[in-house]
């Protein structure tokens, strides 16, 4: 069976490290899969869920907050601020904190401030969407 190896390294730690058969993540112009012997590529990616189906079969869901990544023919490395594994996720937090991100933006003032509150806005929204693809799986 040919597989891929996959590393998910958020600042804080390593969240995901193993053998896939493929992987799915947000590029910045759309969703990328990534099979084994892939071509070599660097890109920027964007928030969202990073889907791997792992070598028995298996899936799982990790949310990143954008950042890099990195393919080899025979390993893949997804580097991101913030990572989390799809297990991890909770949506009381999220939703309280995209409720800050609202009023942050409502009272921002300056452009500076405003483009803060818009790019959490975004990340929360993101993680909020990969929480419920999480949850049908």
């Amino acid at each position: 069976m040919n597989t891929i190896h996959v590393d998910v390294v958020s600042a804080e730690e390593s969240i995901y490290s193993g053998e896939a058969r493929f992987v799915a993540l947000p590029g910045e112009s759309g969703e990328l899969g990534i099979y084994p012997r892939h071509t070599p590529l660097i890109t920027r990616i964007k928030a969202g869920s990073v889907r791997i189906e792992t070598a028995d079969g298996g899936e799982e869901f990790v949310f990143v907050a954008g950042g890099i990544l990195e393919v080899q023919p025979d390993c893949v490395t997804v580097l991101s601020d913030t990572a989390i594994r799809g297990k991890d996720l909770d949506e009381e937090k999220a939703n309280a904190a995209k409720a800050l991100a609202e009023e942050a933006l409502k009272n921002a003032s300056s452009e500076i401030d405003m483009a803060r509150a818009t790019s959490e806005l975004a990340v929360l929204a993101a993680q909020l969407s990969a929480l419920r693809k999480y949850r049908k799986k």
